[in-house]
């Protein structure tokens, strides 16, 4: 057993639990380190918000100019396509961000790389009038998206002890409300005119991911080990985590049912306004502004909220059940009231739900991980589970919409928050 591994198996006691996975040690990082918070506070912003904007408000309203008939259908398509492309990339960026060894750093060159593809892709699909082509495009997009999730994630695992990953999650929570809120908001915008606004995420991303790098200071690292692949290796970098990793998993299974949840009605919340409700395209267009400031205003409050008073109670599974079940709640609005007022009661509760979530989860995962040294990999399966959990919620919208209605949306939402929420309570090893 290697030196490393031995020391990953000695558990440091932490205010939340008990974490197996420490790289840096609490003595080792006596203050809260301000530069890599404020990168993580940025990291979402780089690549979810906006690829995440462009897919739920951009894309769908790109689908409806091109065929009208179709788009429901159309955005099932490439979520589908995206989420085979999502699995295999996030699996493997994630892992090969871990074994990586280069004078830039082993996360550095994903995030380079995968932004400068996005930001291509993105150019490109403003320019095509075909929703095939548009459709293959994307998988460039998704796999690029999910190289920067695999590797920018982890530098919280790299770089950040125990005591300050609370914290440090609650930076990277707010800009994760920003970057799903904020950027939908934005969007909203854009409306009438898509090139013009996916224009605007391509520079986005590039500008975000520029200032994020600057933060994160990542130095090179080639002193570390390098990896020589064998049987064993393959097993540990590239394949799921099988030693004590019940409470990983069940995090993995309850961020999956709380995504595709949630997902399942922001992906169709222009059609919700127009389709569902009755609204044209223009009131549609200020309705979701302010659901999307809703969101915002409130998201980013109970973000910032939420990670103090987790640390102060020590707890943080019970506020992520809590926030999942909320989700659920929200839903039952919008379920049984086919108005604008019940899309902006779910907003309210909804962003209360994602706000405390996005705050908590990530010190969540944290703690849960089975393996500091695979912590790119087995973060990179937490994104998948974010990933597909988006990718899947819009699929399996498309058929239910087509099945059953726009509103068989919300009793399917609030199931899969239901065993969400359930199965993060299993959890054992974190309070």
């Amino acid at each position: 057993m290697s030196k490393e591994d031995k020391t990953d198996q000695k558990a440091v006691k932490a205010g939340v639990g008990v974490v197996t996975n420490a790289k840096v040690k609490d003595e080792e990082q006596p203050k809260l380190p301000w530069m890599v918070s404020s990168a993580m506070f940025l990291a979402p912003l780089c690549w979810y918000g906006p690829i995440g904007s462009t897919r739920s408000v951009l894309i769908p309203q790109l689908f409806a100019q091109l065929d009208p008939v179709h788009k429901v259908w159309a955005v099932g398509i490439l979520a589908t396509v995206a989420s085979i492309t999502g699995a295999v990339a996030n699996l493997l960026f994630g892992a090969f961000s871990d074994v990586t060894r280069t004078r830039f750093g082993k996360r550095k060159p994903y995030i380079v790389v995968g932004t400068i593809a996005i930001a291509i892709s993105l150019v490109v699909i403003a320019n095509v009038k075909s929703i095939m082509a548009i459709i293959l495009i994307w998988i460039v997009a998704a796999a690029a998206e999910n190289a920067i999730a695999a590797a920018i994630y982890p530098q919280i695992s790299d770089r950040v002890a125990p005591k300050w990953r609370g914290t440090v999650s609650t930076f990277y929570g707010v800009g994760f409300t920003i970057a799903q809120q904020g950027f939908a908001l934005l969007a909203a915008q854009f409306l009438g005119n898509v090139k013009m606004g996916i224009y605007f995420m391509a520079g986005s991303t590039v500008v975000l991911a520029i200032i994020h790098l600057l933060l994160i200071q990542e130095k090179g690292n080639m002193d570390e080990p390098k990896v020589s692949l064998n049987k064993d290796t393959l097993k540990k970098y590239f394949f799921f985590p099988t030693h004590d990793a019940r409470d990983f998993y069940l995090a993995l299974t309850g961020k999956f049912f709380m995504v595709v949840g949630s997902t399942i009605v922001t992906t169709f919340l222009l059609f919700l306004f127009t389709d569902y409700i009755g609204q044209g395209t223009s009131e549609a267009g200020k309705s979701i502004s302010i659901f999307s400031s809703i969101m915002l205003i409130i998201g980013v409050i109970f973000a910032l909220i939420g990670g103090p008073l987790a640390d102060k109670l020590n707890r943080v599974k019970a506020p992520v059940v809590i926030a999942t079940f909320a989700l659920g709640f929200a839903a039952l609005f919008p379920l049984f009231v086919q108005k604008p007022w019940a899309m902006f009661v779910y907003a309210v509760i909804a962003a209360f739900g994602n706000g405390l979530y996005n705050s908590v989860d990530g010190a969540l995962n944290m703690d849960v991980l089975p393996s500091s040294d695979t912590a790119g990999k087995d973060l990179g399966l937490i994104n998948l589970a974010n990933t597909l959990g988006q990718m899947l919620g819009a699929m399996v919208a498309s058929a239910i919409v087509a099945a059953f209605g726009y509103g068989a949306i919300f009793i399917f939402a609030i199931a899969m928050e239901l065993v969400g929420g359930i199965a993060i309570a299993m959890i054992k090893r974190v309070r």
